[in-house]
């Protein structure tokens, strides 16, 4: 199981994301607890407002649970997980936010404590969570049997297409998938061996390399979206100055996105828009049989939950009729027969519980088994969209550097010069001894 977490503020944004059931198809409200509050917008305000009387400002400590893929992983399990957390990070009886998602066919939990001690309001340090939270994680692969990812067992073989949330975002406003954006580029490194063989892979794939504002070096592609060359292909800046040179001998960002627009995006645009349009009318099918799916899941779970709590109800009347009442309860008090009453209800109830428990997992799970085998035709229609659009990309590519054979390097954009008579070209070779620039000629980006 994966276990990530930061400190944070930002309690109404936090919340807002906890209950985000536009981005995830299940929301479940594990838990409340240790808070006035009893739903998860008033918690974590009520988190903040204590946070008020400190000087912390990064005031919850967030964590998200993810166990491995087409793996069923019981709720017990991520409460034992929890257990482990806390005590490792000193946040034993904290109040505590439990939410599980459920988007893609797959189910992840989170869970946002308060940092704050009430009793000498000041926030708990936590010290090394990283470390920590690793341990327990390696410690979870092995317990249960799954198969640990390779960044666990050694830190060199990190899996080198994992993206962050901003790389994430990033892809989405364009409609790309970010693993498929490193592969790519990463795949672009491994077959070139110097600057002009790697600039024309990544020209290949629709992508321009450039020296970036604040970062020595970038790539931008036909979307003008600029990505740091160092994170997308796991290098550091003096291995690739080894292959393509210094940063500063490249052409900067702004220099070449104005050339995409001008000369890329309108040759890009039209057939890119035309296969989006193919591929959204293959996915539409698909995309309402989910949302048949989703709505239909979430029917049966609220049937389910109304169908539970009318039984609930109706069996805490029968075991309170068991317990007498007046002059008869108070013999029973005095011959023990009351407490025995108690303690047999008492093990009714666990029962009941887990039961209702029982029934639930058992429903989801099904639930879940459906979602995937939907997700495995989805996935495969976006793996051919994603195919479809990199051969598009390279089929343009040579069209484009077919038509303009006079710059096949598209960081030296110039023009055709028109042929000069022998008088023109003795006359711009004395403009150039002069120190003028050559007339007729675009200056290189």
């Amino acid at each position: 199981m994966i276990l990530k977490g930061s400190q944070r503020a930002g309690g109404r944004q936090m919340a807002l994301h906890l209950l985000n059931g536009e981005q995830n198809e299940h929301v479940e409200v594990h838990e409340v607890s240790g808070f006035v509050a009893d739903d998860v917008m008033g918690a974590l305000n009520e988190a903040y407002a204590l946070s008020k009387g400190t000087k912390c400002k990064q005031f919850m400590y967030s964590l998200s649970l993810s166990p491995p893929q087409n793996k069923d992983v019981p709720i017990a399990v991520f409460e034992d997980t929890l257990k482990r957390v806390e005590k490792k990070l000193g946040l034993e009886g904290q109040p505590r936010v439990v939410v599980f998602h459920e988007k893609h066919g797959r189910r992840h939990a989170h869970c946002v404590w308060s940092r704050i001690d009430t009793d000498e309001m000041k926030a708990i340090n936590i010290s090394h969570p990283k470390l920590k939270l690793n341990t327990i994680a390696k410690s979870l692969y092995l317990e249960h049997g799954w198969q640990m990812p390779e960044g666990f067992k050694d830190k060199t073989q990190k899996n080198p297409l994992n993206y962050t949330r901003a790389e994430w975002q990033q892809a989405t406003r364009t409609g790309q998938n970010p693993k498929v954006i490193k592969a790519t580029l990463q795949e672009c490194w491994a077959a070139s061996d110097d600057r002009k063989s790697f600039e024309h892979a990544l020209q290949e794939s629709g992508y321009y390399l450039a020296k970036g504002d604040r970062r020595g070096f970038v790539v931008i592609d036909i979307y003008g979206e600029v990505y740091s060359l160092t994170r997308q292909i796991g290098q550091k800046k003096k291995d690739i100055e080894l292959r393509v040179g210094k940063a500063g001998k490249l052409s900067s960002t702004k220099q070449i996105k104005e050339f995409i627009t001008d000369k890329i995006s309108k040759l890009y645009k039209g057939f890119i828009t035309e296969q989006s349009k193919d591929h959204q009318k293959a996915l539409k099918p698909l995309l309402k049989t989910k949302r048949a799916m989703t709505s239909q899941h979430r029917i049966d779970r609220s049937a389910q939950e109304s169908y539970q709590e009318n039984r609930w109800q109706k069996e805490e009347r029968q075991r309170a009729t068991k317990i007498r009442k007046g002059f008869k309860g108070f013999w029973d008090k005095l011959n023990g027969r009351y407490w025995k009453q108690r303690k047999t209800n008492e093990k009714e109830t666990h029962h009941c519980q887990h039961r209702d428990q029982s029934e639930r997992e058992h429903l989801i799970k099904n639930q879940l088994v459906q979602r995937k085998n939907l997700q495995v035709q989805i996935n495969q229609l976006q793996l051919k969209n994603e195919k479809d659009r990199q051969n598009l990309i390279l089929d343009l590519s040579h069209m484009n550097n077919s038509k303009d054979k006079s710059a096949p390097d598209f960081y030296k954009i110039k023009e055709r010069a028109p042929e000069r008579s022998p008088a023109q070209t003795h006359k711009n070779q004395r403009s150039k001894d002069n120190g003028s620039p050559d007339i007729g000629m675009e200056p290189e980006l």
